[in-house]
């Protein structure tokens, strides 16, 4: 299926975007991140791993929000230091190494997550939603790394990030993957750990994270998988029982055999406990699904799971190729994940937006630093909007166009590279430092 056209942006939608920068002018990217700091106090989850710590709140809160930031722009603790708040890229460092880690970047992702759930105006977004979109973006990173894989859609060597974005573009999960790695397992484990208060009931995929195992799982596990299917035209439709061919005469050229239902019997039990692992994190997606691939064919439980899934995936087509809504649904979905991986250039804009480390685990933060700093920036957008649209002759001139498109991750206002000052007094003191 051909993408949707792009529609030009509502009129008023534009005046709207135009008052906000009339409103706040340019907003520096790092008062984005301390002003959602001051209001949820996010910071209270990063502890020290020493066994005492003498630095005071304050400075320890100052010096979290330089690193957060260095690291979520890429530009490194280094590039920020030699500024005026008066810390160097010793105390910097000292700060990344003892106090930032994963669980407590991911608990202050959560924190953000949850106030803008919390605060969000219905009459303006729409009501709570169950549905997010899922997708990948590729990062650059030097060849040795042992997570850095050649991209043949890409063209390159990098890494993958596999985000998972609400329909209002709030991003619940972030996960680094390999490029070779499924994307099928990263779908479904970010349904499953993104610890919001969001409850997910469908996911909009696009063709490369969908397959008949895919289908299979969510449906044990309570969710619908709704991909974008590129090569529509080379689906099949399995029977629900024998002798029904002639019942579809329309059909024949795209018709398949009858579902197995009694393999399904057989192993039903067994998937269950899989799907069970899935559910408490017992097991890791990806080394279950490792499990069931083509490599696999004879073995009992993935036949049974590919036959589960080709009968889900046989009703979805159906409903996909008959409702015009459906494949509207997704494919709006799927651009609120575009848009937020055109943002990610936008603010991970050091050196190149590629990864420097060698390590795993600087890499993991760098990209949840980028995950807290882009939810931020939708926290502050949003309310920024709210407070506009709380003005009744604002409001009033958003039509049903306006606020469907109406989105809190827009960036025109915000300036990430920091304060640029130039005194005309100064010069280099070039000769000196030669003699």
């Amino acid at each position: 299926m051909s993408p949707l056209e792009e529609q030009p942006e509502p009129e008023h939608l534009s005046q709207l975007k135009a008052e906000i920068h009339r409103r706040w002018s340019v907003l520096p990217l790092l008062d984005v991140l301390k002003e959602t700091e001051f209001r949820l106090h996010f910071t209270s989850h990063f502890r020290s791993t020493a066994s005492r710590e003498t630095l005071e709140a304050a400075e320890l809160r100052k010096r979290l929000l330089l690193c957060l930031y260095a690291l979520g722009t890429n530009l490194g603790i280094k590039r920020i230091a030699p500024s005026d708040h008066g810390t160097s890229p010793r105390d910097l460092h000292y700060v990344r190494r003892k106090f930032l880690s994963k669980a407590a970047l991911r608990q202050a992702i959560t924190d953000v997550a949850n106030a803008i759930f919390s605060v969000r105006l219905p009459h303006i977004w729409g009501d709570a939603t169950t549905v997010c979109a899922s997708d990948s973006k590729q990062f650059g990173t030097w060849e040795q790394n042992l997570m850095t894989e050649w991209h043949v859609r890409y063209k390159g060597c990098g890494v993958m990030i596999y985000w998972h974005v609400e329909k209002k573009a709030v991003c619940v999960y972030s996960q680094l993957k390999r490029c070779s790695s499924s994307e099928v397992a990263a779908m479904i484990k970010g349904v499953l750990r993104h610890c919001t208060q969001m409850s997910v009931d469908k996911n909009y995929v696009d063709t490369h994270g969908q397959s008949e195992v895919g289908f299979a799982f969510c449906y044990l596990l309570g969710f619908q998988l709704m991909p974008r299917i590129r090569g529509i035209h080379k689906q099949k439709l399995y029977l629900p029982d024998k002798g029904q061919s002639q019942s579809y005469p329309n059909l024949k050229a795209i018709l398949n055999r009858p579902i197995r239902w009694q393999l399904i019997r057989q192993q039903y039990d067994t998937m269950v406990k899989f799907a069970t692992a899935l559910k408490q994190g017992t097991a890791e997606p990806e080394a279950i699904l490792s499990r069931f691939t083509r490599n696999n064919a004879k073995y009992p439980v993935y036949l049974a799971l590919a036959e589960l899934g080709r009968a889900i995936k046989t009703i979805f087509l159906c409903r996909y190729l008959h409702d015009k809504r459906i494949r509207q649904e997704i494919q709006q979905g799927l651009n609120v994940v575009e848009n937020w991986n055109s943002a990610n250039d936008f603010i991970f804009y050091g050196k190149s937006g590629d990864f420097t480390s060698g390590q795993v685990t600087l890499q993991e933060l760098s990209m949840l630093c980028l995950h807290l700093l882009q939810i931020s920036l939708v926290y502050i957008n949003m309310l920024l909007i709210q407070q506009v649209l709380s003005a009744p002759e604002w409001m009033q001139k958003m039509g049903p166009d306006d606020l469907r498109a109406l989105t809190p991750l827009i960036y025109a206002h915000i300036n990430p590279y920091g304060v640029f000052r130039l005194n005309m007094t100064e010069r280099l003191r070039i000769e000196s430092l030669v003699s």
